[in-house]
């Protein structure tokens, strides 16, 4: 009953075609006339003595998606045919950083995980770094210029091949595991200065401010949220800060509810006149450009995370 619910993908039929003076780790196949116009398939592997990987390129884009995924899903060599390769401490740089489908095995040999990526040798290393028990060898399967969709269709067909041989999901993959795939941390709320604006303060709002910066190592006084940005450099104010790893918090000063008045309280508290504003210890660092500027010289980090700063 277990293969009444699995979907295989329709297979194309290739023609080899292998010139004299190509190399012998290289063949080109293509379902097409060699006369015709339609797209060329190209299949390669590493240089000899033994390939590792295999990898697809799509010249052109069909006219037909369902005929694209078929080309792709074809062309990739089949889970039992793909090397396995082991992976330890001198493995680094043999896995490509390309677009692709793995396949991860534990030291038993038995298969733990099945993924798509967008790199797989950073997420060969990410998940020998998380779970190196289970991390002991890994086949690949290289697949150039895909989209969502491809990469999908490459890993079912490695998925129902394993499904079909075993007649079982591998761990990693079972709804609700999350050791290999984690999710999002979800990201923080922005911080309110007031609980509304029909309410009176008590202290002026330029206190309110002064106590937030002071007791906060990181603050970025943006437009919009963290997680809708109504700016471009707002945007890229927080694109910096998550992409570096840097704890922080936000406030939206285009909030009149719970941020009345902040705008021009703010410029006055900080004689700047303009946003998003970033604060470090209570100090002004100033504003995208600045912090953009620190980015591109490598000292982001070690500033934002100086107790001297």
């Amino acid at each position: 009953m277990l293969q009444q619910h699995l979907v295989y993908a329709q297979m194309a039929a290739f023609n080899l075609s292998s010139p004299a003076n190509l190399p012998s780790s290289l063949r080109v196949f293509s379902n097409f006339s060699s006369s015709g116009k339609a797209p060329t398939l190209c299949f390669y592997s590493f240089p000899n003595p033994s390939p590792l990987f295999s990898s697809t390129n799509l010249k052109q884009k069909s006219p037909f998606k369902y005929r694209r995924l078929n080309l792709v899903v074809s062309a990739l060599k089949k889970l039992s045919e793909t090397e396995l390769v082991p992976v330890s401490s001198e493995s680094d740089g043999i896995f490509p950083s390309d677009s692709g489908v793995y396949a991860v095995y534990d030291g038993s040999g038995d298969l733990q995980f099945v993924g798509i990526t967008r790199n797989l040798a950073a997420s060969v290393l990410a998940h020998k770094k998380s779970v190196p028990e289970l991390c002991s060898s890994i086949k690949v399967g290289v697949v150039e210029d895909p989209d969502k969709n491809a990469l999908t269709e490459a890993w079912k067909s490695w998925m129902q091949e394993h499904i079909a041989a075993t007649g079982k999901v591998p761990p990693g993959n079972e709804p609700g595991n999350t050791i290999w795939v984690k999710k999002a941390p979800r990201k923080k709320s922005d911080l309110r200065l007031t609980p509304g604006r029909h309410t009176q303060l008590t202290v002026p709002l330029e206190d309110l401010i002064d106590k937030l910066v002071k007791e906060n190592k990181v603050v970025a006084f943006i437009k919009g949220s963290r997680s809708a940005p109504l700016c471009g450099f707002s945007q890229r104010v927080i694109a910096i800060l998550e992409s570096q790893g840097i704890e922080y918090e936000s406030v939206d000063v285009l909030d009149e509810e719970y941020n009345c008045g902040l705008r021009e309280t703010l410029k006055k508290y900080s004689n700047w006149p303009t946003f998003p504003q970033i604060f470090v210890n209570g100090e002004l660092v100033g504003g995208c450009d600045i912090l953009t500027s620190m980015y591109e010289k490598v000292s982001l980090p070690v500033c934002l995370n100086s107790r001297d700063y």
